[in-house]
């Protein structure tokens, strides 16, 4: 479902898929080959974190079922938020892993090739650097990512772009 709120409507590129069972509203910006999965909710109904931004959601970024993105200003291009997390951050930078159940809190921020592992909880505020693997609950930086976690990165984000022009072929 896209709805229109504060005469503010989503604009999503052609190229993204946004399944019937997402609920998308607002002031909200996705890029080209994205996609929002089943009962994923992406919703920019309020100017908390910078007044009048709304949600851009850069290309090739992927939300995950069950996933809830609230009042986030900026996500990156080339970004998975795994199933079930919830992502409410200032900004998300280029080339992230957002794992399963993850939660990351209002006005933290993430840099640009991170991992944040399933089921972390990143704290309100909290910056973290470029390259980092941040656990845990309350999470934190474990190290920086190997040239492994980083191909993974690149791996994930390629898979979901495949896995989403098979959907698209077969009329999702």
């Amino acid at each position: 479902m896209i709805r229109s709120f504060r005469g503010k409507k989503p604009k999503i590129a052609e190229s993204a898929l946004i399944s019937e069972a997402a609920y998308i509203i607002g002031n909200v910006e996705i890029g080209e080959r994205c996609s929002v999965w089943p009962g994923a909710v992406v919703r920019a109904d309020c100017d908390v974190l910078q007044p009048g931004l709304g949600t851009k959601i850069g290309e090739n970024t992927h939300i995950e079922d069950n996933a809830v993105v609230h009042a986030t200003a900026v996500i990156g291009s080339n970004v998975v938020i795994g199933h079930g997390a919830v992502v409410e951050a200032l900004r998300i930078g280029d080339n992230v892993i957002i794992g399963d159940n993850a939660t990351v809190l209002t006005f933290a921020e993430v840099g640009s090739y991170c991992i944040v592992a399933a089921g972390a909880m990143v704290r309100q505020g909290m910056k973290i650097p470029d390259r980092s693997f941040v656990v845990g609950i309350p999470a934190e930086i474990k190290g920086e990512l190997s040239a492994k976690q980083i191909a993974t990165i690149e791996e994930t984000w390629l898979g979901v772009v495949a896995l989403v022009e098979d959907y698209k072929k077969d009329g999702f």
